[in-house]
């Protein structure tokens, strides 16, 4: 794993994301990745703490940068219960789970985010903004109904497919309705 390149097709496509996905302060990014998925091997096989460590910190400066929230999912043995930080707790008014994820359960990546988060807490669920998926980890049902596909340049990160998405509000009405451009 060259992780040079990886770091520099990261933030490239974090740039991307970021110009894309059109977020206001206090909105929430998902984040599902797979280490084992980057590293090219099966999910939940081989995670992985270094690049969990190379990933997360990028990926939290923007978001703290524009005051955001970012919901990191944990794997299926959670039930993919997520990371978030207590301010976001409060703000949404989310009900917190007891579990503290660990690699065989929740996964390198929301490890990286317990051990790194100022006052981490566990959700099961959330109505994310936006969120990026590496390593298909299916983050669909923590995002808001209407996503949105981002179209980022680079389709994988490691050896893992890559997705992201945007949300907007649903347009109701029927056909005298008119819209903003959204």
């Amino acid at each position: 794993m060259n992780f040079e390149d990886m770091n520099k097709a990261w933030n490239q496509v974090l740039d991307e994301f970021f110009s894309q996905a059109n977020l206001r302060p206090r909105q929430i990014v998902v984040l599902g990745c797979s280490t084992s998925e980057v590293m090219g091997q099966h999910i939940g096989k081989a995670s992985s703490e270094e690049v969990a460590d190379a990933l997360l910190p990028p990926l939290l400066a923007k978001v703290r940068a524009r005051e955001l929230y970012l919901a990191v999912q944990g794997c299926e043995h959670l039930n993919r219960a997520l990371v978030v930080e207590e301010a976001c707790v409060e703000h949404y008014g989310l009900d917190a789970v007891t579990v503290v994820p660990s690699l065989s359960a929740g996964g390198s990546m929301a490890v990286k985010a317990w051990q790194t988060y100022k006052e981490p807490m566990m959700v099961e669920t959330i109505r994310g903004h936006a969120g990026i998926d590496v390593g298909d980890t299916f983050i669909g049902m923590h995002l808001r109904p209407v996503v949105v596909p981002i179209r980022p340049s680079i389709k994988e990160i490691g050896h893992a497919h890559l997705t992201m998405a945007r949300t907007r509000p649903r347009l109701i009405g029927g056909p005298r309705a008119m819209y903003p451009v959204v």
